[in-house]
């Protein structure tokens, strides 16, 4: 982008100082503005016109692709209704439709749901959940938490104590006290370029047992991992890996949270990352697609059994002294009615599984260009890891997210891998759009 290109931008723009940006460069981005004005299907238009495939589905979120009709209608009608319900003591239809439709499409046991309003609120009401089960059950002792290194649970205080990403940690001194995190499972030595999931890396779950053995069961509350850790850099689960987690968990009464806000509703070629490794926990977080990023809403899912633990004492009485304002916000619902409605009636779960092979085969045509050490994919999920530029972590794959942007593609860097998560309608030609903006800004870079 020109000098001139950028002082014509912010000629056209609203003064940008005031906003202080979250996980941006604000500095940066102030004097090189990159805004996005409006978005239809696969697209993304800049404020000055210039249309841009949309690689990563906004955030990792908006899966049925931008502002689907049928999405921005109810939102509309349901504004033209009822703006807004309290949560506390009062209800109204759209949530518990909701609440229905999305247990109708979780793991079988999986019978509840409470709305929160990000996959952050979502990360730490699961564990406040969790913590307090073993409480009501006359096992309060059990307050540990366990993570995963390279883990990413949100930003909240709960979850960036059992995340495991440290940039994310390092600002803000002590965390939340008994947490404890397992050993990561990416490692290039076995299994770079590994098609589907990796062959190797199963018995590092068995590091669980000697964390559990450490600490003592009897203080062990729960473990939280993403199925697929999407913000580490799209690392996948060995074969085997989360059966092995779960089996251990169920031996000592351990609570097993899946954190699936990146891997639910289609991003691996299924509801949820659950139901196609075909491992069922206990909780399950959700956010991003449960509204295709249209409107903040998050969830967590509980099985059955948490749930009637928490049904005691006095009919009348609050079970669960935790809740948000906007908790099952009237928009969001509507947005997360006909969201689900557009998943299954457009078939969108079963068209991320039909292009999965194609989604790795174009990842995996990238190996052999300059600076790639590893391309990986599952659904319509991917990575390709960088060499970084010695002395300058992150820069190559900010360089290269810059110079597809500019070339009309949106990507997403972690560290130095570039990260895709396309709305699950991409086509093959897209696909090889996006590859090919990669490919040459790998050869500047």
């Amino acid at each position: 982008m020109t000098d001139n290109t950028v002082r014509k931008i912010a000629a056209d723009l609203p003064d940008l100082e005031s906003y202080w940006m979250p996980f941006t460069g604000n500095r940066y981005f102030k004097e090189n503005p990159r805004m996005i004005s409006r978005a239809d299907g696969m697209y993304c238009y800049t404020h000055d016109g210039r249309k841009l495939l949309d690689a990563v589905a906004g955030l990792w979120c908006c899966n049925a692709g931008h502002c689907h009709p049928k999405i921005v209608e109810a939102i509309k009608e349901q504004a033209e209704t009822l703006d807004y319900a309290m949560a506390f003591q009062l209800g109204h239809p759209r949530v518990f439709e909701l609440a229905n439709k999305l247990t109708s499409i979780a793991p079988e046991g999986i019978d509840y749901a409470f709305f929160v309003n990000s996959g952050s609120e979502a990360v730490d009401t699961a564990l406040k959940m969790a913590l307090a089960y073993h409480r009501i059950r006359g096992q309060g002792e059990r307050t540990r938490l366990i993570g995963r290194e390279k883990g990413y649970h949100g930003v909240g205080f709960g979850g960036i104590s059992v995340g495991g990403l440290s940039p994310n940690r390092k600002m803000f001194g002590a965390m939340l006290p008994g947490t404890d995190h397992l050993p990561h499972t990416h490692n290039l030595e076995h299994n770079a370029y590994s098609r589907g999931l990796p062959e190797w890396g199963a018995h590092l779950a068995d590091e669980l047992e000697n964390i559990i053995a450490l600490h003592d069961a009897s203080t062990v509350a729960a473990v939280i991992v993403e199925p697929i850790a999407g913000s580490a850099g799209v690392l996948l689960p060995p074969k085997g890996y989360l059966k092995r987690i779960r089996e251990i968990c169920d031996k000592h009464g351990i609570l097993l949270i899946f954190d699936e806000v990146i891997c639910g509703f289609g991003r691996v070629g299924d509801s949820f990352g659950a139901t196609r490794f075909d491992v069922t926990p206990d909780l399950m977080t959700t956010a991003k697609g449960l509204t295709s990023g249209t409107v903040p809403m998050g969830a967590v899912l509980a099985s059955k059994s948490i749930y009637d633990t928490f049904m005691t004492g006095p009919e009348g009485a609050i079970e669960f002294f935790h809740g948000y304002t906007y908790s099952g916000h009237p928009l969001a619902a509507a947005a997360g009615c006909a969201t689900l409605d557009v998943y299954l009636g457009e078939g969108l779960f079963d068209r991320a599984r039909d292009m999965e092979d194609k989604f790795s085969d174009a990842l995996h045509s990238l190996k052999g260009e300059p600076n790639v050490i590893d391309a990986r994919s599952f659904g319509l999920i991917g990575a390709v890891e960088l060499e970084p530029i010695a002395g300058q972590p992150t820069a190559r794959a900010m360089n290269i997210f810059r110079e597809c942007f500019d070339n009309g593609v949106i990507i997403r860097t972690t560290g130095d891998t570039l990260a895709f998560s396309p709305p699950l309608i991409i086509d093959e030609a897209q696909i090889e759009i996006v590859v090919e903006s990669v490919r040459k800004a790998l050869h500047n870079n």
